[in-house]
Formats: structure tokens, sequence, C-alpha cells
């Protein structure tokens, strides 16, 4: 299936009159194929994005996928996608698009319309995180760990209702032996379970991260900006426990991973994400 990352966004350059341009940036996750162009603000509308999305295409035609991770492209986006028949997905995963803004903006330096502006091509404002609803919450969290060997054989082979596994993030493709210990969080939902779990499948998880403080918390970032307080805590066990999980991250290359479950029976589960933070 052809995917393309995309990003149609203002830069630090201005056109001969004066104003400020933006850039179309396109390539694919292999970084094989890429196609840019320049629009002075006041153009930027649905037609243009149309009309350079087809120049793009070529010979090879048009994606099935175009994949965007900042929040100020989307609606553009998505609304040319749909004059032409393709899906926009909103994910932070987009490594080959991130990259190659992190070189256009090295080269606009060298630019006779360079505005010197500071610009940091990847970097989006992420609003405060909120609280997680009070009617999601269940019994009790906790940290964990388990065998990278068995994650795949455990969780790919039962019957749970949400699973969300990429094949980039699976241990083995990582390079992760077997016996290392992946670590996570997991949640004992009690009735609230699947209700918590449909939850999680709809803000998209993407990474758990522990943030030291008074109180120190468990920040789940979500979607493209969202953030959520998952837990906060004083209890020094606990704070230990949470230095571990970020430290078993340099193990593990960032993987971790989210469990929800009924209980701690070990028999059921409503929902496992592999997680990793995303610049």
């Amino acid at each position: 299936m052809c995917i393309w990352q995309a990003d149609f966004y203002r830069r630090p350059l201005q056109d001969a009159s004066g104003q400020v341009l933006w850039e179309l940036l396109i390539c694919n996750a292999t970084d094989t194929f890429t196609y840019d162009a320049l629009c002075p603000q006041p153009s930027v509308n649905k037609d243009w994005l149309v009309s350079q999305l087809q120049q793009a295409a070529g010979a090879t035609g048009l994606p099935k996928v175009i994949q965007v991770f900042r929040p100020q492209s989307l609606s553009l986006l998505v609304a040319a996608g749909q004059e032409l028949g393709i899906e926009v997905e909103a994910t932070r995963r987009t490594t080959a698009l991130k990259q190659l803004l992190k070189l256009r903006a090295s080269q606009y330096r060298n630019w006779e319309n360079y505005t010197g502006e500071p610009d940091n091509p990847i970097a989006l404002d992420k609003p405060p995180p909120l609280p997680l609803p009070e009617n999601l919450w269940g019994e009790r969290w906790r940290f964990a760990t388990l065998p990278a060997g068995d994650i795949e054989e455990v969780f790919a082979e039962r019957p749970i209702p949400i699973v969300h596994m990429p094949e980039f993030l699976l241990p083995l493709n990582l390079g992760i032996a077997s016996t290392v210990p992946v670590p996570g969080v997991v949640i004992d939902g009690g009735r609230q379970s699947m209700q918590l779990t449909c939850w999680l499948q709809e803000v998209q998880p993407v990474a758990l991260n522990y943030i030291a403080g008074a109180p120190d918390g468990l920040i789940l970032e979500a979607g493209l900006i969202d953030r959520w307080v998952v837990a906060t805590f004083e209890d020094q066990e606990v704070a230990a426990a949470a230095q571990m999980f970020q430290q078993r991250q340099q193990q593990t290359q960032g993987l971790h991973f989210l469990l929800v479950q009924p209980d701690d029976s070990g028999m059921t589960y409503s929902g496992f994400w592999l997680l990793r933070s995303e610049d």
C-alpha cells in the first residue's frame, strides 16, 4: 500500500513581496520519494493543495494514505484528501518526514529569502495534561515488566478485544533480546475495564512518561498533542518503581506497554498497547 507522509505549514521564508511562505513537503517512509512546493500565505487553500498532490503523484499515482503529524496541517490535508479519495491519518509516527524537515531547516539558512526567524520544524505546542475522566478510572494500577520474547506470543494469540502492536514496535523487529524485561503499566479496570479500553483506543495512546515533581505524575501522551494525567503519587516506593520504569526503557529503545485488564487473575485482558515516545 502506498503511504505518504506530508507536512504543510509556514516556514521562515518569504517571497519577493514579503509574504510568508508555506511549504508542502512530502516523502514516503523509506525516503525514496520526496516532493516539495512553496505557497504564499494568501494562496493557502484546499484547491492549491489538491493541485500539488496531483502533481506529486506524477506517474506513480496517488497514495492510499497520507500521514500527518502537525495539527495545523491536518484540516487542509483532510479536505484535499477527501476530494482525491485519499485517507488522511493523524499520527506522531512520521519519522522519515521529521528527519526531512530537520534537513530542510538547516538548508533554509542558505536561501536568499530566509527571514532569520528561529524555527524548530517538528516542535508542537502541547496543552497542559488533563485529568483522566473519573468515570473511566479503574480499581488500581502498577508498574510491571514482561519478557520481550513473551509479548507477541501472549498478546497476539489471545482473544483480547483491543490489541495495538505495530510491526515496527515488536521487540524482535527492534532487535531486543527475548530475555530483556520490557517495562509497562498495568491497570486493573474492574467494571470500567472495557469502557476505559475503548476510550484509550479512541484517544490513540503513544507513550507513558514519568514526570518527577511534587507530586510525581504518570502522563499519557496520545493523539497528536493530547496529554492525560493517568496518576499522581508521593509514595517513595512508587516513585522508585517509576524511575526503574524509565531506566528500563534505555534497554528497550524506549519500548514499553500499557495493559488494561478487569482484575489481576491473569485470565482475561481488555486491551494491550505497545508504546514508544515520538519527537
